[in-house]
C-alpha cells in the first residue's frame, strides 16, 4: 500500500471513530450510554484536566445485551475519556482497551463514574498495565462485590502515575493486605489516592519505584510507613487532610527515605509535646509543610536540619525560641496566622531570604529587622493589629530605607490601635522628631527647666525672694510657738502706743528728740524701744513681732542709715505684714534724711512702694516747724491706754 493511500484510509478511520456504531433497534436507553473523548491535550502529570467529551453511543436491543460491535482503531488517538462504566458494559471497555496495546498511541485515559464489582474493577487495571497508557486517572469508583485475594502481573507495564479520587469501598469485612498490597507493590512512578476514606496503606513488598505518593484527604494516622524502608526513591509525599497526631512519629516515618524533599502534613492534628522526644527526619527533605496544625513553639525542637522551605501557617505559635537548634539552611519561612508578639530573630536562620509573617498579634515591629537578618529579600508583615506609636515610625523609616522589601506595602499595613487612628495606613502617619526622639525631648525640657529655674532664681535674687520666704518663715514659727507657749497674749490689750525702729546711727536723734518730746508731753504716751522693752532669752525675730503687735502704731526713722540695716528691714517687714493682715494703719513713716532712690536696696522695694503711696513725716530742719511735726505726730498715735508705771513692756506670761 502506498504511503497516500495509507494516510487517506488512516483519515477516514479518525473520523469514523466519532460515528455511531450498528444498532439492531433504534430504540436507545439512557442508562446503557458510554461516553468517550479524544484528545491531545492530555497534561503529562497525571492529572484530570478537563476533556471534552462526546458520547459514542452503541446498540442496546430490548432482546438481547450481550452483542456489541466496536468500532475502535489503534494508533489514532493520545488521549481517551470514558464515563459510566457498570458491570454491563465493563466487558466492551477491556475489550476496547485491549486494542491499545504496547506501542499505540494511546498514553493518557480517564475513566469516571465507574461502577463495578471487584473482580473486574482488577481486570481494568491489569489491562490497563499491559497497555500503552501511561497516565490512568479513575473518579468516582464504587466496588460493589466482595474484596478477594488475586494475583497481580505487574510486568511489562507502561504506566507511570495512577490517580484514583473518590474510591468507595462496599465491602465492610475483607483483609486488608488483599485491598491494599496491589496498589503497594505497583512498580510505577507516580501513585494518588485521595478523598477515598483509606485508612492504611502497607509497605512495599520490595524496593519500590514510587517517587511521588500522594494521600490526600484520607484516614491515615501516625502508623503509615513506620519501620518501612523500602521508599528510598520516594520524593514527594502528600499527607494532606489526614488524621496524624504526632510529628516525631512523622519524623521517624520518614527517617528511611533516603530521597525524600518534599512532605506536605499539612491539615491534620499535629502536635509536639517536646518531652524529650528525639526526631529523626529524612536528611533530604528540603520543603516541609505544616501549616493547619495544632504546633506549638515546641515545634522547633523537632524539624529537619536540612529545610530549605517550611511552612507553619495557621498553627498557635507565640514565639520563635532563642535556644532552639539552627536551621542553617532555611530560606523560606512561613508563620502567617500564628499568635506571634513580635518578629523573629534570624540567628538561627542565617540563610533566610524570605519571612511571611501576616495575620498575627504583632502591634510594633522592630526596626532593626533586616539589620539582624541581612539576607532577607522580602518581609511580608501586613494584617498584623499595628499600634500607631512612636515605636512604629522607627518601622516606618526601616521601610522607606529597605528598598521595596515589605511584600503588601501600604495596603496590608494599617493602624489598629489606638482607636482614632484605625483603619489608617501607616504611610500616612506621623509624629513629630521631638515627640519620638526621647533624648531630644529630655534635653529640650531640661533646657527649658534650666531657663525656667534661671529665670526665676534671677527674679528672687532681685526682689530679694529667698529673704522674704525666711522672714515668712520665721513669723510663722514665731506665732505658732507663741499661740501654743502663751495663749493668753493672743488676746491681750495694746500695751504701746508705738514701736520705734530705727538704725542705731540714728539713735542719738531717737533718744533725744524723739523719746524725749513724745513722752514727756502731754498725756501718758507709751514708746517701744528695744533697748529697754525687749524681753531677755527671747529671739530678736520675736521680740520684734511681740512688741509690733502690742504697739497702737510703729515708727520707722528713715535715713540711709535705715536702709543699711538687716533688723531694720526685718522690722519694715513684720510691721508691713501686720498691715495686711489686720488691714490696720499702723505704719508711721518719718525721714530723717532724704534717701537717694540708687541707695535703697533692692529688696526694700516695699518701702519705696509705701513712700509713694503713703504720706510720711519730714523732720524739719528749721525749729519754728518742729512744733507742728510734734503735734502731728502726737495726732497720729493717740489712742487711749491702760495706765502703766514702767516704761518697758508689761508680760503677760
Amino acid at each position: 500500500m502506498t504511503k497516500n493511500k495509507r494516510s487517506l484510509r488512516n483519515f477516514f478511520i479518525y473520523k469514523c471513530l466519532f460515528v455511531l456504531t450498528l444498532w439492531n433497534n433504534v430504540s436507545l436507553t439512557v442508562e446503557n450510554e458510554l461516553f468517550i473523548s479524544v484528545s491531545n491535550d492530555f497534561p503529562e502529570d497525571g492529572s484530570d484536566k478537563k476533556i471534552k467529551t462526546l458520547p459514542l453511543l452503541y446498540t442496546n436491543t430490548h432482546q438481547s445485551k450481550a452483542n456489541f460491535d466496536w468500532v475502535v482503531i489503534q494508533n489514532t488517538t493520545e488521549s481517551l475519556s470514558l464515563s459510566e462504566i457498570t458491570n454491563d458494559n465493563v466487558k466492551q471497555l477491556v475489550a476496547l482497551l485491549s486494542n491499545f496495546g504496547q506501542g499505540s498511541r494511546l498514553q493518557n485515559l480517564t475513566l469516571t463514574n465507574v461502577l463495578v464489582d471487584w473482580k473486574y474493577l482488577i481486570e481494568i487495571f491489569q489491562t490497563v498495565w499491559h497497555s500503552s497508557i501511561q497516565y490512568f486517572n479513575m473518579k468516582n469508583v464504587t466496588q460493589l462485590s466482595d474484596v478477594e485475594s488475586c494475583r497481580f502481573d505487574y510486568a511489562g507495564t507502561s504506566l507511570k502515575a495512577l490517580t484514583l479520587k473518590k474510591i468507595l469501598i462496599t465491602d465492610l469485612y475483607f483483609t486488608q493486605d488483599d485491598l491494599y498490597r496491589i496498589f503497594a507493590d505497583m512498580n510505577i512512578a507516580a501513585l494518588t489516592i485521595a478523598e477515598s476514606e483509606m485508612i492504611h496503606m502497607l509497605c512495599p513488598s520490595s524496593e519500590s519505584p514510587f517517587r511521588y505518593l500522594n494521600f490526600l484527604k484520607n484516614d491515615l494516622t501516625d502508623l503509615l510507613f513506620q519501620k518501612c524502608d523500602k521508599l528510598t526513591q520516594l520524593e514527594t509525599l502528600i499527607l494532606q487532610k489526614n488524621k496524624f497526631e504526632t510529628l516525631s512519629k512523622v519524623s521517624f516515618m520518614t527517617s528511611h527515605m533516603r530521597s525524600l524533599k518534599y512532605l506536605d502534613m499539612s491539615s491534620n492534628l499535629l502536635s509536639h509535646d517536646g518531652a524529650d522526644v528525639q526526631c529523626q527526619w529524612a536528611e533530604s527533605l528540603a520543603e516541609l509543610d505544616l501549616s493547619s496544625n495544632l504546633l506549638s513553639d515546641s515545634v522547633f525542637e523537632c524539624l529537619p536540619v536540612n529545610i530549605q522551605k517550611l511552612d507553619l501557617r495557621q498553627n498557635q505559635i507565640t514565639s520563635v525560641p532563642r535556644g532552639m537548634a539552627e536551621l542553617k539552611s532555611l530560606k523560606e519561612l512561613n508563620l502567617a496566622s500564628n499568635r506571634l508578639a513580635d518578629l523573629p530573630v534570624c540567628s538561627g536562620f542565617r540563610s533566610l531570604e524570605f519571612l511571611n509573617i501576616e495575620m498575627n498579634l504583632i502591634l510594633t515591629p522592630p526596626a532593626d529587622f533586616f539589620q539582624s537578618c541581612p539576607r532577607v529579600r522580602e518581609l511580608q508583615a501586613g494584617r498584623n493589629p499595628f499600634k500607631c506609636s512612636c515605636e512604629l515610625q522607627d518601622f516606618i523609616r526601616m521601610e522607606r530605607q529597605s528598598g521595596g522589601k515589605l511584600f503588601g506595602w501600604p495596603a496590608a499595613y494599617v493602624c489598629e490601635y489606638p482607636e482614632d487612628l484605625r483603619g489608617r495606613q501607616l504611610k500616612d502617619f506621623h509624629l513629630s522628631e521631638l515627640a519620638c526622639n526621647t533624648t531630644l525631648l529630655l534635653v529640650t525640657a531640661l533646657g527649658l527647666t534650666l531657663v525656667l529655674v534661671a529665670a526665676v532664681a534671677f527674679l528672687c535674687i532681685s526682689l530679694d525672694v529667698p529673704w522674704y520666704v525666711r522672714m515668712t518663715w520665721r513669723w510663722t514659727q514665731t506665732k505658732r510657738r507663741a499661740w501654743h507657749n502663751h495663749p493668753a497674749e493672743q488676746e491681750a490689750a495694746l500695751q504701746f502706743h508705738a514701736f520705734i525702729s530705727y538704725s542705731e546711727r540714728d539713735a542719738l536723734w531717737v533718744k533725744n528728740e524723739l523719746m524725749p518730746n513724745l513722752e514727756k508731753g502731754e498725756g501718758c504716751v507709751q514708746l517701744c524701744q528695744h533697748e529697754r522693752n525687749f524681753v531677755p532669752g527671747r529671739s530678736i525675730v520675736e521680740n520684734i513681732i511681740n512688741c509690733i503687735e502690742k504697739s497702737y502704731k510703729s515708727i520707722f526713722v528713715l535715713s540711709p542709715n535705715f536702709v543699711q540695716s538687716e533688723w531694720c528691714h526685718y522690722e519694715l517687714y513684720f510691721a508691713h505684714h501686720k498691715l495686711f493682715s489686720e488691714n490696720s494703719n499702723s505704719l508711721i513713716l518719718i525721714l530723717l534724711e532724704p534717701i537717694p532712690p540708687y541707695v535703697i536696696p533692692a529688696r526694700y522695694h516695699k518701702l519705696k512702694a509705701l513712700m509713694a503711696k503713703r504720706t510720711y513725716l519730714e523732720w524739719p530742719k528749721e525749729r519754728s516747724k518742729r512744733p507742728l511735726f510734734w503735734a502731728n505726730l502726737r495726732a497720729a498715735i493717740s489712742i487711749n491706754l491702760p495706765m502703766c508705771d514702767g516704761r518697758r513692756c508689761e508680760e503677760t506670761d
